[in-house]
């Protein structure tokens, strides 16, 4: 090849590119982000809104109308509402970090609008999605800023979570959270351990089994649920984006190298 044929090409491969920047940009532009879009944000902020109040709700009416250590059948064999305080994150672990996963709470809010404002407004379901993880944050957020219940461990790894009503030289006495009733002695618990703790509100029990292995043997509540759903549709969107992407990529190599 000599030299005029070889400036050719390269003018022809910029040409190209340009070209393509410019279809990109004007796809861009034609698309709109989502963060000047209003249908973009009613689609956030509505689904946020419900998802929060419904979650509020939920915690108020079950701590308000269970009884402590009742059990009320919701769907037989698959489901029930049972009251239970979580003093860690999801799952239950971490408690006694409460401060931690406030920090983290924050940082995933903030991320939530980060993704937002970056998405284009032709991905809806990204932002109902943005909508569950947030209302799911926000609900379980608003536990560890505003609920606190006095948590009892114990050598044996045992636990008692409740309302401190008295405490001596060798026991305590723990009422039912969050008012008191129904007080009952325990062993002074371990020192340092124990203590005020903030705490999430839990009450939905999955009831199904495999046989004697529970199928979710976690105790949890419409926030969590709202973050399970919100960022699985998330990873689904990435994955959608990574397979939409790559076959462009593949394109664009061939076209290069010739």
């Amino acid at each position: 090849m000599n030299l005029s044929v070889f400036r050719i090409n390269i003018l022809r491969m910029t040409t190209a590119d340009q070209s393509s920047a410019a279809c990109a940009d004007s796809a861009i532009d034609t698309e709109g982000w989502a963060m000047g879009h209003v249908p973009s944000h009613l689609r956030l902020w509505v689904v946020a809104v419900l998802g929060l109040t419904a979650d509020l709700w939920s915690k108020a009416w079950a701590f308000g109308d269970l009884a402590p250590h009742e059990t009320r059948v919701l769907i037989k064999n698959l489901a029930s509402f049972h009251l239970s305080l979580n003093p860690g994150a999801l799952f239950g672990f971490g408690a006694g970090y409460a401060p931690i996963f406030v920090g983290a709470s924050v940082l995933a809010l903030m991320f939530v609008l980060y993704l937002f404002a970056n998405s284009s407004v032709r991905q809806w379901s990204m932002h109902v999605a943005l909508g569950l993880v947030l209302a799911g944050a926000i609900g379980n957020l608003y536990d560890r800023t505003t609920q606190s219940a006095y948590v009892a461990h114990y050598p044996d790894g045992a636990r008692v979570i409740g309302k401190l009503v008295s405490e001596g030289d060798r026991s305590v006495t723990i009422g039912d959270f969050p008012d008191g009733r129904n007080p009952r002695p325990y062993p002074k618990p371990m020192p340092g351990a124990s203590g005020l703790q903030p705490v999430v509100r839990d009450f939905i029990k999955i009831e199904a089994r495999i046989g004697r292995i529970s199928l979710w043997p976690w105790i949890f509540n419409i926030a969590d649920a709202l973050l399970v759903v919100g960022v699985a549709v998330l990873l689904l969107n990435f994955w959608r984006d990574r397979e939409q992407h790559e076959p462009a990529e593949q394109t664009a190599a061939p076209t290069a190298a010739a």
